[in-house]
C-alpha cells in the first residue's frame, strides 16, 4: 500500500510515519508534503496512491483546496485539531477524520475501514449514512476547548486561566506558556497537543515554535521571500516570524 502524506509540521509528520509503521507495516510512504502547491503538482505527475494521509490545515491553505483542483480517485484519511471542516471532507473519497492527536487505535480503525470499504465495495454505506456515521464519530458543535492551566510557581501549584496566556514556544524539547503580564511557565504539553486543546478562533499556530493567543499579536510586518514578522506581546526573547505559505492563514485569523 502506497501513502502519501500530507503535513506541514515536522514533528507530526514523523509522529504519523511511526503509527503508520505500527499500524500497516506493508505501508510505503511515497512521499511528506507540506503544502497544497506540492501536493497538487505531485498528484499531477505521480501514480495515484492508494491512500492519502492528511492534515487539513497545510502551509498554504487547507488540503481541501487540492480536491477543487484535481480530479482525486484515491481514499483519504484527514487527521486535524479541529473538528470545523467535516462536511467538506466527506465531500471528498474520506474514509475517516482523525482528531490530533492522532492515537494508534484510531488509525488502526480507520485503516480497517480502508480495507473493509476495498473488499466490498458494494457494501460500502451510501452518501447519507456516511455522512451519518461521520458526524456521529466527531466531538459536538459544544465542544469544549481547555479554559486553565495548573501551572508550578516555586513550590506551589496555581490555576491559570487561557484567557491569561499570550503564547506558547517550543525550544529544546521545552514548552513555555507567556501569560499577558509577561509571567513564564513550563508546562507539560506539546504545541502538537495544544493545538487539538485551545479554541482555534483565539490560537493559531504561527510556526513550529509559537502557538499565539490573538490579543497578543501587536503588528505584523512584510519580510523577506513573503514571511511576516510579527510583534508578541510580551516580546519574546527572539523573532517570530510566518513562512510565505503560511501568511495568508494568519491574515486571515486576524481578520476573523
Amino acid at each position: 500500500m502506497t501513502v502519501l502524506l500530507l503535513e506541514d509540521e515536522y514533528p507530526a509528520a514523523e509522529r504519523l510515519q511511526r503509527l503508520l509503521q505500527q499500524a500497516a507495516p506493508e505501508a510505503q510512504v511515497a512521499a511528506v508534503l507540506d503544502s497544497v502547491a506540492s501536493a497538487v503538482q505531485w498528484l499531477s505527475t505521480h501514480p495515484a496512491p492508494d491512500l492519502i494521509l492528511s492534515d487539513i490545515q497545510l502551509a498554504d491553505g487547507l488540503s481541501l483546496e487540492i480536491f477543487d483542483q484535481l480530479l482525486v480517485r484515491s481514499p483519504v484519511i484527514f487527521t486535524t485539531a479541529y473538528d470545523a471542516y467535516a462536511i467538506r471532507a466527506f465531500k471528498t473519497n474520506s474514509v475517516d477524520y482523525l482528531l490530533k492527536p492522532v492515537k494508534l487505535a484510531e488509525l488502526q480503525a480507520a485503516l480497517t475501514k480502508l480495507r473493509e470499504w476495498r473488499a466490498a465495495p458494494a457494501a460500502s454505506p451510501d452518501s447519507a449514512r456516511r455522512l451519518e456515521r461521520l458526524l456521529d464519530a466527531l466531538p459536538r458543535p459544544d465542544r469544549q476547548y481547555k479554559t486553565r492551566f495548573l501551572v508550578r510557581s516555586g513550590e506551589q501549584l496555581l490555576p491559570l486561566a487561557v484567557s491569561q496566556v499570550a503564547w506558547f514556544q517550543s525550544r529544546h524539547e521545552t514548552t513555555t506558556l507567556a501569560t499577558a503580564d509577561n509571567r513564564r511557565f513550563v508546562v507539560d504539553y506539546t504545541l502538537e497537543q495544544l493545538e487539538s486543546l485551545l479554541d482555534p478562533a483565539q490560537f493559531f499556530r504561527l510556526n513550529r515554535q509559537f502557538i499565539a493567543q490573538l490579543p497578543a499579536v501587536q503588528r505584523l510586518h512584510p519580510h523577506f521571500n513573503g514571511k511576516l514578522l510579527l510583534e508578541l506581546q510580551p516580546a519574546p526573547s527572539e523573532e517570530v516570524l510566518v513562512s510565505r505559505e503560511k501568511a495568508a492563514a494568519v491574515k486571515s485569523w486576524l481578520e476573523g
